[in-house]
């Protein structure tokens, strides 16, 4: 299941509000502060060729892709271990594997992109 970033703000929003009228305090989650959204046609060009890649089920150029994301940032939904995968978007010049990745859930069209190593994630529109 997808829950929209702006249905997080909103609720985020709400507690503060609630909080602010009743004196009580508020605690931000993780997911709700790190999880946005980013159109399809504005992911880099490298990520195209992962997704395209995973919709074929590979082959992928990195032994790690297609390994279990482990949620250990607990940023993302949280769900059962192998609930996501995550592969490698490749970074132009970087002799390594680079910070970028695509985290793909079980739910239909559920990719979320990384491009600073797991440290925020945005859910993947694909109709825009």
């Amino acid at each position: 299941m997808r829950f929209p970033p702006r249905a997080t703000r909103i609720g985020a929003a709400a507690a503060l509000l609630s909080a602010l009228l009743v004196g009580g305090t508020v605690t931000a989650t993780p997911a709700a502060a790190a999880v946005g959204s980013i159109c399809y046609s504005d992911l880099p060009s490298q990520a195209y060729t992962t997704l395209n890649l995973i919709a074929q089920g590979g082959p992928y150029p990195y032994s790690q892709d297609g390994g279990v994301f482990q949620n250990r940032e607990r940023i993302l939904p949280s769900r059962s271990t192998g609930y996501y995968h995550e592969y490698t978007v490749k970074t132009p010049g970087s002799s390594t594997r680079g910070a970028r990745r695509i985290v793909t859930g079980q739910a239909h069209e559920e990719d979320y992109y990384t491009a600073d190593h797991y440290a925020s994630f945005d859910l993947v529109d694909h109709d825009c």
